[in-house]
């Protein structure tokens, strides 16, 4: 596997008596999507903060874009070749949405500002702003503005603090719509939020902390590890005598039922579900469909973080 295009190590962090990261240590691979998850105060923006190079941890490192965040070279390249969308855009209000673009086209030092700047407007659907001034833009547009203002020089690696935070559903799903396009574009996205649903759509991977790494993983593979696999049937009518035979199998576990339906665990979903369609066809049972029933990102992050607090509480 290629080298982590972002390395943590043992990165800690405190203010005064605070600590707000501790013992922090994950990588992310180029083209990958992950999401920080937590709970307020988990330490997911200072995590961003530290790797944007906008704050200094108190101890450990990390590597962004191969370079450490620890020297004065280093920082600097990587500020040039990270995008970072903050949860507070900062926009210029009094300038036009265009010349938002414009101002920092030039600071980057872009070739074709001009062209940058538009290619972004359209892309983001705000052409039809280009004349208007940033404080007249809702905070949809406003955060759109926002995300192109950090692509502009085409970074590796774009950080996302709270992307929809705040956002109506229709402006936050076309936000989200363009996360994926640049996600298909192979894009390497680092992200927080406190939408699950948000996450699991947009993240190959995800980071459960609080303050230190409670869990990292795909969703599909923490669902897994903490639920296994839970598969569910509808049918017309499962008589009992039927879910019994089914109970039985070796393969079977927490099998919950009603007349037509049944959910249960199984060891191994392609290899047992057939068993499991062949005993209800032998009994003439129609079946609607089967569907896999596991658990969402909601249970599975509420899950992890009731077991960290029950790990740092101990025994009674």
């Amino acid at each position: 596997m290629a080298e982590p295009i972002i390395e943590v190590r043992g990165l800690t962090k405190s203010f005064g008596t605070r600590i707000a990261i501790e013992d922090l240590s994950l990588d992310v691979h180029k083209g990958e999507a992950v999401a920080l998850l937590g709970p307020n105060g988990a330490g997911k923006t200072t995590t961003v903060r530290i790797l944007t190079c906008l704050l200094r941890p108190t101890s450990g490192g990390a590597r962004v874009i191969g370079r450490s965040i620890d020297s004065p070279e280093g920082r600097q390249l990587i500020r040039s070749r990270v995008g970072l969308l903050t949860e507070s855009p900062g926009l210029y209000d009094r300038a036009t949405t265009r010349y938002n673009l414009l101002y920092f086209a030039r600071l980057y030092g872009l070739d074709s500002p001009e062209q940058s700047v538009e290619r972004y407007l359209r892309q983001l659907e705000l052409w039809g702003y280009r004349d208007a001034l940033a404080a007249s833009l809702s905070k949809g547009l406003k955060q759109r503005l926002a995300i192109a203002r950090s692509l502009l020089h085409e970074p590796e690696i774009i950080f996302l603090d709270e992307p929809t935070s705040g956002l109506d559903p229709a402006a936050a799903r076309k936000l989200r719509d363009f996360l994926l396009l640049l996600k298909k574009e192979g894009r390497t996205i680092l992200l927080t939020t406190h939408n699950l649903a948000e996450a699991e759509r947009l993240a190959d991977r995800i980071v459960v902390m609080k303050t230190r790494l409670v869990a990292i993983d795909t969703p599909a593979a923490l669902r897994e590890r903490l639920f296994g696999h839970r598969v569910r049937i509808v049918a017309d009518q499962i008589p009992g005598v039927v879910a019994d035979r089914i109970e039985r199998f070796p393969f079977v576990r927490d099998l919950s039922r009603s007349d037509g339906s049944l959910s249960m665990v199984v060891d191994d979903p392609e290899l047992n579900n057939a068993q499991i369609v062949a005993v209800l066809a032998e009994a003439g049972v129609g079946i609607r469909w089967l569907t896999d029933d596991g658990a969402s990102l909601e249970d599975i992050y509420l899950e992890l973080v009731d077991q960290d607090q029950q790990n740092q509480e101990g025994p009674a």
